[in-house]
């Protein structure tokens, strides 16, 4: 995808932005494996049903991402697709980073 879409002041926002929309990300994963152990299952059930789900969601966009400028758009759509964040969290972009998002979500 061309750069043309977004400017430098976008991926010095994305650079800022990415580590708080992780860490909520994160913090409700946390949350949902709280549940998942107070849950009355066998405790192996509990253990391997645990490990499953960090084995997937270590490989989630909301928990790790190919930091780059040209990843920028893809990793945008990613991070939205997986529900890590929503359009709304793109208000402080550029209009065509978020005309281009919004053309994008909107062929899915």
């Amino acid at each position: 995808m061309p750069e043309q879409h977004f400017t430098k002041q976008d991926w010095t926002l994305f650079s800022k932005k990415i580590a708080g929309w992780q860490e909520a990300y994160i913090a409700q994963l946390i949350d949902s494996y709280i549940q998942l152990l107070n849950t009355d299952t066998n405790p192996s059930d509990r253990f391997w049903e645990l490990e499953n789900r960090i084995k997937h969601d270590r490989k989630s966009p909301g928990v790790l991402l190919d930091m780059s400028r040209s990843n920028m758009l893809y990793n945008i759509l990613t991070l939205i697709n997986n529900d890590v964040i929503t359009l709304g969290d793109l208000n402080d972009f550029s209009d065509d980073l978020k005309d281009t998002i919004r053309y994008l979500t909107e062929r899915n």
